[in-house]
């Protein structure tokens, strides 16, 4: 089976193109720009090709055709409207990496399954989805281009702890924070429900829509079964890091929009996904990929993030102070409003 990866390695695709050649045995195809070959794994082929000039890329894809083709990339309608263009005729199946962002929040109910309303007044990046959903689907209905679409969730890997809540330059600052015992903000009051999955997991998911004939034309979730509280998800954090976690609660909607004052959009991330309690109904998947199911669990996953992330300063310890600071005044200002009631 031969398949094309547009990206391939990001947090997601890694570990798909990872499984695919040392697990599955497929002749892979990275299309990217060649800028992280650390991260591409010896039997797998590279484009070099800036996917976004089309006409550079259609001369590198002249005569070649695949089993799949995989795009991890795509973020607004032109980017799927050019892969239709690139692709059409090249490919017995295109997997569109989408997000369960996707679904309307707050949805009729926090159990979510593909059937969910997609709709999200509060991020653009969501909206943009669900129109390079819609596209995709439009092509298949009216030309049987054969589109899968797959909606992740939080999905993360060895290299970076998970939080709710972080700065510009990611989520060292909020590690950093939990191991100089400062509070650690933790958005509402901490127990509405969240799932992480880890990104091998993912891939298990992932790799078993590829080439399957029952997946042409249909969406599917893939998360793993693990539900935790965004409290539990702290804790752990700290258990991890063998500190006392301090936890700071702030409503969402407070965050959002003493955020906007210091040029943070917390909208989207929060009020559009983080904030709102979600279960994500997987049996669909699991229909088709039986096997999928989740091996790393959070309490496992993140103790490998953490003794990546502290064995590794250059690549994963970027300070932020001035979300630290922000940090700081928003919860001196949440004090001293306590005693101004």
């Amino acid at each position: 089976m031969k398949a094309l990866l547009i990206g391939g390695t990001g947090t997601i695709s890694t570990a798909v193109t990872e499984r695919l050649v040392n697990e599955l045995g497929w002749e892979v195809w990275l299309l990217n720009r060649g800028n992280r070959k650390g991260s591409v794994p010896e039997g797998a082929h590279q484009i070099v090709c800036d996917i976004h000039d089309e006409a550079d890329a259609a001369k590198k894809l002249e005569g070649m055709t695949f089993d799949v083709a995989c795009e991890f990339i795509a973020f607004q309608r032109e980017d799927v409207e050019r892969d239709y263009r690139l692709l059409k005729g090249k490919t017995k199946q295109y997997i569109f990496t989408s997000s369960a962002s996707v679904y309307h929040k707050p949805a009729a109910s926090y159990f979510v399954n593909e059937g969910t309303t997609l709709a999200n007044p509060h991020w653009e990046y969501s909206r943009n989805k669900i129109a390079c959903e819609q596209f995709l689907m439009e092509k298949y209905r009216s030309e049987g281009f054969p589109i899968t679409i797959v909606r992740p969730s939080h999905t993360y890997d060895e290299r970076k702890v998970p939080v709710c809540l972080h700065g510009n330059n990611g989520t060292w600052q909020v590690i950093k924070r939990m191991l100089e015992g400062k509070p650690v903000i933790i958005p509402g009051d901490g127990t509405s429900l969240w799932t992480l999955t880890f990104n091998r997991d993912f891939a298990m998911g992932y790799t078993g829509l590829m080439g399957n004939r029952h997946a042409i034309g249909e969406a599917f979730q893939i998360t793993g079964d693990e539900t935790l509280t965004w409290n539990q998800i702290y804790e752990t954090v700290a258990d991890a890091l063998g500190v006392q976690l301090k936890a700071y609660h702030v409503a969402s909607e407070y965050l959002s929009a003493v955020g906007k004052k210091y040029g943070y959009d917390f909208e989207g991330n929060l009020l559009g996904d983080k904030a709102v309690s979600v279960v994500f109904d997987n049996s669909k998947l699991k229909r088709l990929v039986p096997q999928m199911k989740t091996t790393v669990p959070f309490h496992v996953g993140v103790h490998r993030a953490v003794e990546y992330v502290l064995s590794h300063p250059e690549e994963c310890q970027k300070d932020d102070p001035e979300f630290d600071a922000w940090c700081d005044r928003v919860i001196e200002a949440q004090e001293k409003s306590k005693e101004n009631v």
